[in-house]
């Protein structure tokens, strides 16, 4: 499978790294700087997908020029909600297959279902407080990260409606870290994903490329783990 990567910054370099043990193959790696005028022009040879891991400003101006080849795409860059419906209607348009994540590891998605059934419980308990705490190295520009916010989301549509606290702590090279939290008068509970090894992004979003092959539509992660 080959693949090109935009953004060849800590993420673009670890994916090209681990890429041949997921059997895949990069045709190219552009700079997100450089990549609109790359994608447009540059000869790749054949390509099945690519990954995204560029800057949010970038990501609607690639998907245009990525839908014009007729490539998938697997975007793993935040900050880009905003562009989200546009870019689902690009992805429609061209007939190609999308899956955009905030976090490609297979554990936080997996620790998503387990918070989604905790906020659920503690929902119908009143005196039951909620908190989201993420980690992240200092480098990381958005804050709350994509993850905090898509657990806050998964807590609220399994019924917690109440106030969910978000706070965020940026420092040194913590590759990612989300803490949940119910409090109650007596007790507390937490739950905490914790990254060691920022190479399970990579891994995760080589797994979503080749999972991606052959399907158009508009995906996210949880569809690569739904039990077949």
């Amino acid at each position: 499978m080959r693949l090109v990567l935009i953004g060849h910054g800590r993420m673009g370099r670890l994916v090209e790294q681990h890429a041949a043990a997921h059997g895949c193959e990069i045709a190219g790696a552009v700079r997100s700087a450089s990549a609109a005028r790359e994608l447009e022009t540059r000869d790749f040879g054949a390509v099945d997908a690519v990954i995204d891991f560029s800057v949010a400003a970038a990501v609607k101006p690639n998907l245009e020029r990525i839908a014009v080849r007729k490539w998938n795409a697997v975007i793993g860059t935040t900050g880009w909600a905003a562009d989200e419906a546009a870019c689902r209607e690009i992805a429609q348009r061209a007939g190609i297959g999308v899956l955009a994540a905030a976090n490609f590891s297979i554990g936080v998605h997996v620790f998503r279902l387990v918070v989604e059934e905790a906020s659920r419980r503690f929902a119908s308990i009143g005196d039951v407080g909620a908190f989201v705490h993420e980690l992240h190295h200092s480098a990381k520009k958005d804050a709350p990260s994509g993850t905090a916010l898509m657990l806050k989301a998964a807590m609220e549509s399994a019924g917690y409606s109440r106030t969910i606290d978000m706070s965020s702590t940026r420092a040194g090279s913590i590759p990612g870290t989300h803490q949940i939290g119910f409090d109650a008068p007596a007790e507390t509970v937490t739950l905490t994903h914790t990254v060691r090894d920022r190479a399970v992004f990579a891994h995760g979003a080589l797994e979503a490329a080749k999972w991606l092959r052959g399907r158009s539509g508009w995906y996210g992660m949880d569809d690569v783990i739904r039990p077949r």
